[in-house]
């Protein structure tokens, strides 16, 4: 079992940037392949960004590609993404969740833990 809480979000102009971190209790998160969700309102939930077990492969959606980074410190059971060039379009609310490794988190159904989210707002 783990516990996943996020921190960060907030109201950040168009251009600005965030960080955001996912920090777990409970199983050491290093256990868990990590991902980045997002939902909208009115639309459905979407994926964002994954990274491996030990941070040495990564993967992103093509909206936030060039722009979000996902790391990840598994000394302090924490993931992060970094958010620059903000747009409108990536309001949002943020989720972060844990899946067992040999699965792509692409899909949020191979996602096993999800934390509550925090909620991003970028002005125009």
């Amino acid at each position: 079992q783990v516990q996943l809480v996020e921190s960060g979000g907030g109201l950040v102009q168009a251009g600005g940037s965030l960080r955001l971190s996912c920090v777990s209790s409970g199983r050491p998160l290093g256990y868990y392949s990590m991902a980045w969700f997002r939902q909208a309102p009115g639309k459905e939930r979407e994926f964002v960004a994954e990274i491996t077990q030990s941070g040495d492969g990564t993967h992103y959606a093509d909206s936030v590609k060039g722009r979000f980074t996902v790391s990840r410190d598994n000394t302090k059971n924490t993931v992060y993404l970094q958010m620059i060039s903000l747009k409108s379009d990536d309001t949002a609310v943020y989720t972060c969740g844990a899946g067992i490794p040999d699965r792509s988190l692409t899909h949020s159904q191979n996602v096993n833990y999800w934390g509550r989210g925090t909620q991003v707002t970028v002005s125009s």
